[in-house]
């Protein structure tokens, strides 16, 4: 396994466009974007350091995965998953290899489309105050990390800084109009089924998810960023599962539990990640990719 984080080569710095929490995002000169995950993690809304080595190559392949398993329901952005097709330079950088795509440059959707299948994190806080999640009724008398009835569609704010803010359905119906918002709960409850029934057989519970699409030149919608991914999903495994507690997860919940542990207040700088947590975090990426793929990944 690789041994240190990843670092972008310098041969690269011409072409980059932005930073984001985790991917690098560079134009290329073939056409589109050229998008790496990093090993960069980060959790309330701060990056933490060290990072973990081969996160990004997970990050990744799994979002290959699940993009060409979903391709019959909606378009994505992929254009080039190897390393030699990304075009000159990227092609030449073997530290990119397994990391980095090619993609098209759409016009994003300013919502992040949340679905919810358990009740868990805020949704867990907001019902015990409420008894609703995102303004969704609930049944009473739910238990934490209990499934809900039907998964829910709880959209949210992207925000450049700081935290996204939840928003209702009737505000995404005035960021883009009620024929795309309803295109994008439906789609994103559809995905959600379909991929949480695959990987139950697969001994993993996708908890909830976050999607994010954009639109082509044709306004098209489009899948794009990561898809259901430790860094976007929760996911627990079946074997463990109790609702009434946090169950173990295979995702950077193990990261949140140290620093809560430890007492921080949230605000930057955080506390540096310890060896063993580092480790142990990367343990469950990979044993998330080898669960819902089948194959295990070197990195």
């Amino acid at each position: 396994m690789v041994r240190q984080p990843y670092e972008a080569p310098s041969s690269l710095q011409p072409y980059l466009l932005r930073q984001g929490k985790v991917r690098d995002i560079y134009g290329a000169p073939e056409g589109g974007l050229v998008l790496v995950a990093t090993d960069r993690i980060s959790a309330f809304d701060v990056v933490l350091s060290p990072g973990i080595p081969g996160k990004g190559v997970v990050l990744t392949q799994l979002s290959n995965f699940w993009f060409a398993r979903f391709a019959h329901l909606v378009p994505n952005h992929l254009l080039a998953t190897s390393r030699e097709q990304l075009g000159s330079p990227f092609a030449a950088e073997p530290a990119l290899e397994g990391r980095a795509v090619r993609v098209r440059q759409l016009r994003m959707v300013p919502v992040e489309c949340v679905v919810r299948g358990y009740l868990v994190g805020t949704g867990w806080k907001e019902y015990q105050a409420t008894g609703a999640v995102c303004g969704i009724p609930l049944p009473g008398g739910l238990r934490l990390a209990e499934e809900l009835p039907e998964p829910i569609f709880t959209p949210s704010t992207k925000e450049e800084t700081g935290h996204d803010q939840n928003i209702s359905f009737d505000r995404v119906v005035e960021l883009v109009g009620g024929p795309l918002a309803e295109r994008l709960r439906d789609l994103s409850l559809r995905i959600y089924r379909e991929a949480a029934s695959y990987a139950r057989q697969r001994g993993v519970i996708i908890a909830d998810t976050k999607f994010e699409f954009g639109l082509d030149e044709h306004g098209e919608l489009v899948w794009a960023d990561e898809a259901l991914t430790p860094d976007s999903s929760r996911f627990w495994p079946v074997e463990s599962y109790q609702p009434g507690a946090n169950p173990p997860s295979f995702d950077k919940q193990f990261v949140r539990d140290f620093l809560e542990a430890v007492g921080w207040d949230k605000n930057p700088p955080a506390p540096p990640l310890p060896e063993d947590v580092v480790a142990g975090t990367q343990a469950r990426y990979l044993e998330a990719y080898k669960k819902l793929t089948g194959h295990e990944l070197k990195v």
